[in-house]
């Protein structure tokens, strides 16, 4: 009987250990291939729009090491896509995101200032694309320029050919969202401030990157006016005064004027004031208060150059309600970047906030390309949507502060 028993104790033995080796087995061989097909995972990519914002999530897509083939679409040729006289100014934790993309800072034309990058945006965007034209022995990059985004273009894509992932960043003027039926409901909320903006083209100036200048606590003396002088600044509970920023490059001059919003008799006067030349003579001597020695002052015969706001506005971030969607008949994932998915009724920081979108874009491309089911996607498109908001809720909470009021 013993023996018997001693039998059956090594055969129930023998039995365990084949199905764990079995079961080890099997777990080996099933990390290995998913391993393996994660790996050699590789999709293709259509972006819509080559600003700066659509540019980089380019450069991202190739960096992923996911992208088999890369199309980036815009319907400007590339003269005018280049020849904008716009600045940009990359802050901190933009050159650090950008650094690990591979950009050389030290070889685009531009200058440093305070850990700011400051270039023109053609030149920004005539390097990404350099950047792109060297990736094209990796992977299958094509930059289309004077080519529409259109159900048309759509429509004479191979079926087999189609893109896994759309990135739309076409600006806040595009309609690429409406091309692949993504709802335009925007959730426009305050940003408890109230701004105004200027801008002077001087032919005679160069147009070379400048540092910007900001300028604290300003207060207006508007006697003259009629609004009796005020001494508001004095009373240690008034709000503090207006920040000035002047940026752009000397030929193409900007200047944003903000302050936190609050009810004092000034910001009323300057909110509801139908006198246009009030925020034009505010902004003529804050320039040449602030501006720096080597260039010229503005003069009353120099004044005509200067377009401003009427009047201070509240200043509003617009974002959409749908920044990621799923076209599920044709199983692509689709991403909305840049002013295309957030904006800002007030001109001062629009590359930045792009660029925050873009921090969430190699690891969306990463699950995409990797996803075993529509599950996994839909749960990628989740996770994109819920960082898209959480940008605009950042921006909201500390945005004007970083860009404006430090």
């Amino acid at each position: 009987g013993e023996n018997a028993e001693e039998k059956y104790r090594a055969l129930a033995y023998d039995t365990a250990l084949s199905t764990l080796v079995a079961v080890a087995l099997y777990v080996v061989v099933k990390v290995s291939l998913d391993g393996f097909r994660q790996w050699r995972a590789r999709i293709s990519v259509l972006i819509v729009g080559s600003g700066p914002v659509g540019l980089t999530a380019a450069l991202v897509a190739v960096r992923s090491g996911k992208v088999l083939k890369l199309t980036v679409l815009d319907e400007r040729y590339r003269t005018a896509l280049l020849c904008r006289p716009q600045q940009i100014a990359l802050d901190p934790r933009s050159v650090k995101f950008l650094l690990g993309l591979g950009v050389d800072f030290d070889n685009m034309e531009g200058c440093w200032h305070d850990e700011h990058f400051f270039t023109r945006i053609g030149v920004f965007q005539e390097y990404l694309l350099s950047i792109l034209e060297q990736k094209k022995q990796r992977v299958d990059v094509k930059v289309q320029l004077g080519t529409k985004f259109t159900e048309d273009y759509l429509r004479r894509i191979p079926h087999n050919d189609w893109p896994r992932v759309i990135v739309v960043a076409d600006g806040s003027c595009g309609d690429s969202c409406s091309v692949l039926g993504i709802s335009s409901d925007y959730t426009v909320e305050s940003c408890h401030a109230y701004g105004a903006n200027a801008t002077i083209e001087r032919l005679d100036q160069r147009q070379v990157p400048t540092p910007e200048i900001r300028a604290h606590s300003l207060y207006f003396d508007l006697s003259a006016y009629g609004v009796e002088a005020l001494r508001e600044h004095r009373n240690p509970t008034a709000k503090p005064g207006f920040h000035l920023k002047i940026y752009g490059t000397f030929r193409n001059r900007y200047m944003a004027l903000v302050c936190p919003a609050s009810d004092t008799k000034m910001v009323r006067f300057l909110r509801h004031t139908a006198n246009s030349s009030i925020m034009k003579n505010i902004f003529h001597q804050s320039f040449n208060a602030y501006k720096t020695d080597i260039e010229p002052r503005l003069s009353d015969v120099t004044l005509h150059h200067m377009q401003c706001s009427r009047r201070l506005f509240e200043i509003q971030l617009s974002h959409r309600r749908i920044s990621a969607a799923y076209i599920e008949g044709d199983n692509v994932a689709v991403t909305v970047e840049g002013e295309a998915a957030r904006v800002l009724n007030f001109d001062t920081c629009g590359v930045n906030l792009g660029m925050r979108g873009l921090e969430s874009m190699g690891t969306f491309i990463y699950r995409t390309a990797t996803a075993v089911d529509q599950n996994d996607i839909l749960e990628a498109l989740s996770a994109k949507m819920q960082h898209s908001r959480q940008v605009a809720e950042t921006f909201k909470q500390t945005g004007l502060a970083e860009s404006m009021y430090e």
